[in-house]
């Protein structure tokens, strides 16, 4: 999978803005101001960092060993470092739509029906 792939993914879902919050080079996808995924644009090999929760980012540095590695971001929050070339893409868009799902869960039923995400 390539960058300009999964920037393509996420801009399909709902409420998704990007930005490039820290500098030309790392762009974030955000829900309702609330970031689900950064794209390292230069980092080799292509990466991209995800939200998971704690139970799933076990299992799943498990199965991926050095492919899926772990993180955290400013809030402690628990994150994936995931490696574009070396996971199929049907995974990388499991764990798009997870973290999507982890940060809509935590909007406001407000939020949710003002950008219709339900």
């Amino acid at each position: 999978m390539n960058v300009e792939e999964l920037r393509g993914y996420c801009l399909s879902k709902k409420a998704v803005t990007e930005e490039f919050p820290f500098d030309a080079n790392t762009l974030v996808f955000k829900v309702m101001g609330k970031m689900f995924a950064l794209i390292a644009l230069e980092r080799l090999p292509p990466q991209t960092n995800l939200k998971c929760d704690p139970e799933r980012a076990i299992a799943l540095r498990e199965t991926y060993d050095g492919v899926i590695i772990p993180g955290y971001h400013m809030s402690k929050v628990h994150w994936n470092t995931l490696f574009l070339d070396k996971l199929p893409s049907k995974i990388i868009f499991e764990l798009v739509d997870h973290s999507y799902d982890l940060v809509v869960s935590k909007l406001t039923k407000r939020q949710k029906k003002e950008w219709e995400i339900l």
